[in-house]
């Protein structure tokens, strides 16, 4: 009976890691035959859990979802990560899960062995959150969105952009970016016919479900570094280009995806793009990276550094 007991968690576990299972690859994964595993997937059905049947020639398994949530397998890391993932939802920036996000914490907390609620309880005693008054998003929007990215459905909304008037967007939606203050969706834009970055708290309303798209190239090999390129340089009246003479690590550590997108040249320097709304930002900067760097564009940019030159050489003159 025990060894059966073991066998089922062990099958359970297995279901919860990949989507697909054909009946040879579990059997051979347990070390038993597939008529075992038939007689498992029943016992496993008869306490909840919602195991379908995939059609085939080889037969096959799914971890379905069901009407209620069956008990949940984690090993120790996985454990910790949810454990520390709730504490920070319940300070982050989805509107709304806090108070759900301490409640699934507190039942986590009282079924996890000791050795595991100390390390849990140690990250939280040292860990000190930088509380952000930054713009919070709902989580049926981001779990909305999250589907569409999964199912390639198009989604409708209406949407408040930085600049210009209010309107209602049809996109294809490729995948969500959260930069630790802000959500951003990367979506297809079907009017535009465009990559677009849309700001998931200026979409006041649910999205609304459309009709299923062919996936397309995403727009980056990382959605992320799009983000960033959109959002630290596309925005803005002046876009600079430059050359900083140093590692990409140690810019990075000066600066911020949302302020600059980095792309590495050699091991000592890296190629980066910035942008403000006006040039005596950029130079401010620029000059806080406390770095060496080359302007490339635009052009007037470098005369505008050359006038800041002038400046700072006045007002050290020894006047006589």
């Amino acid at each position: 009976m025990l060894e059966t007991s073991a066998r089922l968690l062990k099958l359970l576990s297995l279901l919860q890691v990949r989507r697909d299972w054909t009946g040879p690859e579990l059997a051979d994964r347990l070390s038993v035959d597939v008529r075992t595993i038939r007689r498992d997937v029943d016992k496993l059905r008869s306490l909840g859990y919602p195991v379908t049947s995939l059609p085939g020639a080889a037969g096959g398994y799914q971890l379905g979802a069901g009407a209620e949530l069956p008990p949940l397998l984690l090993d120790d890391d996985e454990a910790v990560a949810v454990a520390v993932g709730l504490r920070t939802a319940a300070n982050g920036t989805i509107a709304g899960i806090e108070e759900t996000s301490v409640r699934a914490l507190t039942k986590l907390e009282q079924i996890l062995p000791s050795r595991l609620r100390r390390r849990v309880q140690a990250l939280q005693a040292h860990t000190t959150p930088l509380n952000s008054a930054g713009p919070t998003v709902h989580p049926e929007t981001l779990t909305i969105i999250a589907a569409a990215c999964r199912d390639h459905q198009q989604l409708r909304f209406a949407y408040t952009p930085t600049q210009g008037e209010p309107g209602n967007r049809l996109v294809e939606p490729q995948g969500l970016v959260h930069t630790g203050k802000r959500w951003y969706l990367v979506a297809w834009d079907v009017s535009k016919q465009d990559w677009r970055t849309f700001r998931v708290d200026r979409i006041p309303d649910e999205p609304a479900l459309a009709a299923r798209f062919t996936p397309r190239e995403p727009p980056s090999d990382s959605l992320g570094d799009f983000v960033s390129r959109q959002v630290s340089t596309n925005v803005y009246t002046y876009q600079a280009v430059l050359t900083v003479h140093a590692p990409m690590q140690a810019v990075a550590e000066r600066s911020s995806p949302m302020s600059a997108a980095l792309e590495p040249i050699d091991a000592n320097s890296c190629l980066m793009r910035t942008g403000a709304d006006s040039l005596d930002r950029i130079v401010f900067h620029l000059m806080f990276l406390g770095l060496e760097f080359e302007v490339h564009e635009p052009p007037e940019l470098r005369d505008h550094v050359q006038t800041i030159i002038g400046r700072l050489q006045n007002a050290i003159r020894v006047q006589g």
